[in-house]
């Protein structure tokens, strides 16, 4: 969904990241607070959220007033459905059209430009992932403002979104910390590590990307102990142990198995160090694609005592 932009006709926002805000044009805000009644404000909601921002009038009924027989709903909804148009559009003599009952369903915006931060959040998500670049990446991060309405925490019906919505910002921030991890920038990932750690202090994933990112730029000492901040945040909060990956990691570090050595770096740590023990020079070489010649030569030592080497041309 593109970011509209006044062309001719009113701009309806509305903010559920963080907070409930509508802004209609350059006009008009409204806030949380500004609604007479407080299922008026729901309702706006429980339209923004939904993908065409319409709805079926038995669903808004069952989740603004579970507990009322269908009558009762019914004429909930209607008084709503008016303290609602007013808010919108308070200078309004007929029916508002930024909320259209339309049979049985009932539409937000139909006719009006509407920008919405969720929507335009996971759109956001989706190109990035699809871009592979980071700064597409921080381009939907930074539209996530906060967590789905933290004003109805409580409320069933903004529950699972709310999970799937910060679900996306942490993946977010681990993808994108992975293609730093990749370019070899080391600083700009552990940034984006720790801002998802800043949010879900138990997040495995963010962990262990830190695990590895310090490792990776020669921080062995901070690697380790990120492992033990990953401990105690799972046992405080989720009373469980790290998973299996990440004790590996641990282990690897601690055994100096990650970063795994490069070829060249090998072959240096093989060298003696101070004077060879014998007068034989100290010649580096690679065996690397002889394995059938080595195979020859133990072959052959074991049948003789003495066994002499040369190195054809």
């Amino acid at each position: 969904m593109r970011d509209p932009v006044r062309d001719g006709s009113e701009v309806v926002r509305i903010w559920l990241l963080g907070g409930f805000q509508i802004s209609v044009g350059a006009r008009r805000t409204i806030g949380e607070n500004d609604w007479r009644l407080k299922k008026a404000g729901s309702l706006v909601k429980l339209l923004a959220l939904e993908p065409r921002h319409r709805m079926h009038q038995e669903q808004i009924l069952d989740r603004l007033w579970p507990e009322l027989g269908l009558g009762a709903a019914t004429n909930n909804l209607r008084q709503v459905l008016h303290v609602a148009r007013r808010a919108l559009d308070p200078d309004s003599k007929v029916s508002s059209g930024y909320l259209r009952r339309r049979g049985e369903l009932l539409e937000l915006c139909s006719e009006t430009l509407l920008w919405v931060d969720t929507q335009a959040f996971e759109e956001a998500a989706a190109a990035a992932r699809k871009a592979g670049d980071p700064a597409a990446y921080r381009a939907a991060i930074e539209l996530y403002a906060g967590d789905l309405l933290p004003e109805d925490l409580y409320e069933e019906w903004t529950e699972d979104r709310r999970e799937t919505l910060n679900r996306t910002y942490l993946s977010l921030l681990v993808e994108l910390a992975a293609i730093y991890e990749e370019r070899e920038e080391h600083g700009s990932a552990i940034g984006a590590l720790q801002q998802a750690l800043l949010k879900e202090p138990s997040h495995e994933g963010a962990h262990i990307g830190l695990m590895r990112v310090y490792a990776l730029s020669g921080k062995r000492g901070e690697a380790l102990g990120q492992y033990e901040q990953l401990r105690k945040a799972l046992s405080r909060e989720l009373g469980v142990e790290p998973s299996a990956d990440s004790q590996r990691l641990y282990e690897d570090i601690l055994e100096g198995r990650f970063p795994p050595v490069r070829f060249g770096e090998e072959r240096l740590r093989q060298v003696p160090e101070g004077p060879p023990r014998h007068n034989t020079p100290v010649v580096l070489t690679s065996s690397v694609g002889s394995e059938r010649e080595l195979g020859e030569v133990k072959r052959l030592l074991a049948t003789t005592r003495l066994l002499t080497l040369t190195k054809s041309a």
